[in-house]
């Protein structure tokens, strides 16, 4: 049997990105696991005091800095990162703390998640298939995308296993759900 058109599987892929989005927002404002994620700076009052002189802009930043693999071999560069402190910091920007745009981005994202589902699945599927095979495809697909990207970041700089361990039992859900309407819409053999 030919492939399924991509084009033949927007409503799954619409549904499920609704469904994730709405899980998402149970999982982050219902449940309170995610309370934890982040830690609080000893010090923050003198800290961020000391840094609103420098209008820090949004972005990554480093501490030590180094420019390249040479420097990083420097004695300077190596007594800098013996003294630390080591940061790896991230600084969001100023204004309103309204979450609409991040609301936006986050349901394309989940689109884009979805498409990529339905891109494998369409790909190793015929119309017809079984719910279970269907749903394992786009179940797996769609946890690759919400739950590994975490992971490099805990490896390179260190960041929270933990939180990434809550992530990735978020990326299952997801994956699950996005599997399951996946298989409940899967197109029939007319």
């Amino acid at each position: 049997m030919p492939p399924v058109s991509l084009t033949s599987l927007w409503l799954p892929v619409l549904v499920s990105a609704v469904v994730v989005f709405v899980a998402s927002s149970i999982v982050h404002m219902v449940l309170t696991y995610h309370r934890t994620d982040f830690n609080k700076l000893p010090g923050e009052a003198e800290i961020a005091h000391a840094l609103q002189r420098f209008n820090l802009p949004a972005g990554d930043f480093i501490m030590p800095h180094c420019s390249s693999p040479k420097e990083m071999q420097t004695a300077e560069f190596q007594e800098k990162w013996k003294k630390g402190p080591r940061l790896v910091l991230t600084s969001l920007p100023g204004g309103s703390m309204a979450m609409g745009g991040q609301l936006a981005q986050w349901f394309v994202f989940c689109l884009v998640v979805s498409l990529f589902a339905a891109y494998m699945a369409s790909r190793a599927l015929p119309a017809g298939a079984e719910y279970l095979r269907v749903s394992q495809m786009a179940s797996t697909t769609a946890f690759l995308g919400y739950a590994m990207g975490a992971w490099p970041g805990v490896i390179w700089y260190k960041r929270s296993a933990t939180t990434a361990l809550k992530g990735t039992f978020d990326g299952l859900i997801y994956g699950l759900l996005t599997g399951g309407v996946f298989g409940w819409l899967w197109p029939k053999v007319l």
